[in-house]
């Protein structure tokens, strides 16, 4: 487990490390330069640098961690990317539901691929998907998510780099919204921000601002119209562990170190 300062989740978890370019959300992808000084530092995940690599000994890490935590899963890659085999998916999926006193928020740029997986995904309620959506010419896979029969669907758009004037959320539990951090970071605007917004105001949508990015994030930081926006998915129904209704209330709000 590595403990996250992603402001929206608290752990990560990698079984599959590396990625490519798909779409112009990934031009200035964090993860590939995090692979990449990692490979320099020797670390033994990433001997492939930001290749596509599957790690079999970490799949059943979760099943160790007894503290009930909320995992981002695959923060280092995409777990619907053409390179991850389908069985090792359905591994994957098979220890997030035994881990059932974990919630596991999984995203991806691929809907595509996850459309076509979906039906014969076994999706515990712990399990959260999300897409990411960083301008109009990506929407389609919001229309490819809502209707995937998960607990929890949920938006990603960061880095979001153009206006997204009407935005459909319905079946869409939450939105996360921010900008690019980095040294190349392209810029956001904020009435793109509050356009988002209000949108998910007025459906009745939970909305998160995380960031506003740029090549100093901590300076710019997450105040958006005077005040931080940290709503989470409400009515989150986890049987087996009500903790869970607690700690979506309590989910830490700090800086993201990535």
């Amino acid at each position: 487990m590595a403990l996250s300062k992603i402001e929206w989740t608290e752990s990560t978890w990698n079984p599959v490390t590396g990625c490519t370019k798909i779409s112009s959300g990934c031009e200035n992808c964090y993860a590939e330069r995090m692979a990449k000084r990692l490979k320099l530092m020797g670390q033994p995940n990433y001997v492939n640098g930001f290749q596509v690599t599957l790690h079999e000994h970490v799949l059943e890490y979760p099943l160790a961690w007894k503290k009930p935590q909320t995992i981002f899963v695959n923060s280092m890659s995409d777990l619907f990317h053409a390179k991850v085999p389908d069985f090792f998916i359905f591994q994957i999926f098979n220890i997030m539901k035994q881990a059932n006193w974990h919630r596991f928020q999984v995203l991806t740029k691929r809907s595509d691929r996850l459309k076509k997986l979906s039906s014969k995904l076994d999706w515990p309620q712990n399990v959260w998907i999300g897409v990411s959506v960083e301008n109009e010419v990506v929407k389609y896979r919001i229309d490819d998510l809502r209707w995937i029969p998960a607990q929890i669907k949920f938006l990603s758009i960061e880095p979001l780099l153009g206006p997204l004037s009407t935005i459909e959320l319905n079946g869409i539990d939450w939105v996360i919204v921010g900008g690019e951090s980095g040294p190349a970071a392209r810029e956001m605007k904020q009435e793109w921000v509050i356009q988002i917004k209000e949108q998910c105001i007025e459906q009745n949508v939970p909305f998160f601002f995380k960031q506003w990015g740029g090549a100093n994030k901590k300076k710019t930081g997450r105040i958006l119209q005077g005040r931080t926006w940290d709503n989470l998915p409400f009515g989150i129904s986890i049987k087996h562990n009500d903790n869970f209704q607690q700690a979506a209330k309590t989910m830490p709000h700090v800086e993201c170190s990535l």
